[in-house]
């Protein structure tokens, strides 16, 4: 299975997808003349303006959710097995991905936003919805929805339990094994562990959108203050050695250790994992808020990356290099560099609980288990909630009864299954399920642009009437000359149909309140 999925992985993550990913953000970065740059005030302004409602949440409950989404196991293990297999090189690849990303993120998720129904009560919203109506091709955005249920339904979620196994383990694992007719012989933590997850996860996922939006408002805000804490107090105590670590990963970005392609192919890979932008699952939460305009959450998913790689992964750079608590693989079996011994997996969160252990003695493995089951947990909600949106698109066409629940089964199931397995077979599907994502949505957005242009031209109108100084901004696809944008025709129709009603009687004919 490891070599099969290795494989796949080598199909997938080809030099083509890695180029491609950075070429996209580069391509919507001057399209839309550096945004994340702009308006980066007005992103930090809208975090906090918008209100949830019966049918959306806000936008920073949105955020939250596809926070939860971003910041997770690649924060922690994502980037040791950057650092590990590409070099400290391969953290400024992260750093350029994540600024290029930015644009592809509010490219994305202005798009989920524009073309976002209304089922059930609940705003739905993504990549499937946005294929089908901007491009016109509802084979595409099946195959998307079908890809993607595969990815966040069965081969994310494992990554994100292995990790919270492994760090279970290191942190609190006594030894003691198990021996199982399914599995063979099993760590008993890792056991309890997995137990743990999948029935709290049950918990939660039952009660739907708003319970995860609420659950991960108040978690993933406070569990990412509480890393970036403690990464600060690490670069405190070693302030003096921040100068040569910056020179070490902005000198190895272009001479690296481990090759140029090293450097760049895992900073890209793993960048493209943890902030998520291009890969398709942030536009899912994003298309749920309730905002006066599309452009509004667009921005504000494009501030998300800026959390997630240039803060939170940012502060696991720092901490692995200032403490020196990493390898780097070279060919083979060799290392290029070895601080560690070689049976710590780059893949794992060993060397983020290495490197606190070494500041911090009895603090580093117990804290990053607690974190890590923390963003690992959120980050497997945000993934349920992206493969039940994409099933509620597939009803539209595939009717099978039980799909839902039969989601929820499965991605239980996955996640035990996760945590008590290997981490490179752990880490080799998720890659998979990124990268094949990745492509899809990538070549999706990039085709849209050339069609019509939607989220550029949503971007136009809302920097025109922010010109004007407006009070409540308002959308008109129509005027705008975007097609199949069908809630917001709607919602404009019955605010002007509402206006009306107040300066007319009965038969239509204006009131006149003087006379």
């Amino acid at each position: 299975m490891q070599s099969f999925v290795d494989f796949l992985n080598s199909i997938i993550w080809s030099p083509v997808l890695i180029y491609t990913c950075l070429g996209a953000g580069l391509f919507y970065s001057i399209l839309t003349r550096f945004v994340q740059i702009r308006h980066f005030t007005e992103m930090w302004r809208l975090l906090f303006s918008g209100k949830s409602s019966t049918k959306g949440i806000s936008s920073f409950q949105a955020l939250a959710v596809s926070l939860s989404g971003r910041v997770g196991t690649g924060n922690i293990a994502g980037v040791a097995a950057a650092i590990g297999f590409g070099g400290p090189g391969a953290v400024f690849w992260m750093w350029v991905v994540a600024f290029l990303g930015a644009a592809t993120a509010y490219t994305e998720s202005t798009l989920a936003q524009i073309y976002k129904e209304e089922d059930n009560g609940e705003f739905r919203g993504g990549p499937a919805y946005y294929i089908e109506k901007a491009m016109g091709q509802k084979w595409y955005a099946i195959l998307f929805a079908l890809a993607t249920l595969l990815a966040c339904g069965v081969m994310l979620p494992g990554v994100q339990s292995n990790a919270i196994g492994n760090a279970v383990e290191t942190a609190f694992g006594s030894g003691a094994m198990v021996d199982t007719a399914m599995f063979g012989a099993l760590e008993v933590s890792k056991v309890i562990t997995g137990a743990f997850i999948s029935i709290v996860l049950g918990f939660i996922i039952f009660g739907g959108v708003k319970r995860i939006a609420h659950f991960t408002q108040i978690v993933v805000p406070f569990m990412a203050l509480a890393y970036i804490i403690i990464a600060f107090v690490i670069i405190l105590l070693n302030i003096s050695e921040i100068p040569a670590v910056v020179s070490m990963i902005i000198g190895d970005a272009f001479t690296p250790m481990a090759g140029a392609g090293a450097a760049i192919g895992w900073g890209v890979k793993r960048g493209v994992y943890s902030n998520e932008a291009g890969q398709g699952t942030g536009p899912h939460a994003a298309a749920a808020a309730n905002v006066d305009h599309p452009a509004q959450q667009g921005l504000v998913q494009s501030f998300s990356v800026y959390i997630d790689t240039l803060l939170v992964c940012s502060a696991t750079a720092f901490m692995i290099i200032i403490t020196g608590a990493y390898n780097v693989h070279g060919p083979g079996e060799a290392y290029i560099v070895q601080n560690l011994a070689s049976s710590v997996a780059a893949n794992s969160p060993e060397f983020t609980q290495l490197a606190i252990e070494a500041a911090m003695p009895g603090l580093g493995k117990p804290f990053i288990a607690f974190a890590l089951f923390f963003f690992a947990f959120t980050t497997i909600l945000a993934y349920y909630y992206i493969a039940e949106t994409n099933i509620a698109y597939l009803r539209r066409t595939i009717k099978v009864p039980g799909m839902m629940f039969a989601l929820k089964v499965v991605l239980m199931s996955a996640v035990f299954y996760g945590c008590v397995r290997s981490a490179n077979l752990a880490w080799a599907f998720g890659d998979a399920g990124v990268g094949l994502m990745a492509w899809l949505n990538i070549v999706g957005i990039i085709i849209i642009f050339f069609m019509s242009k939607p989220a550029l031209k949503a971007l136009k109108d809302y920097e025109e009437q922010q010109a004007r100084g407006v009070e409540t901004y308002t959308f008109d696809p129509v005027k705008l000359g975007i097609k199949n944008a069908d809630y917001w025709e709607q919602r404009l129709a019955r605010r002007n149909g509402k206006q009306e009603s107040e300066t007319t009687d009965a038969d239509g004919k204006p009131i006149n309140p003087t006379a």
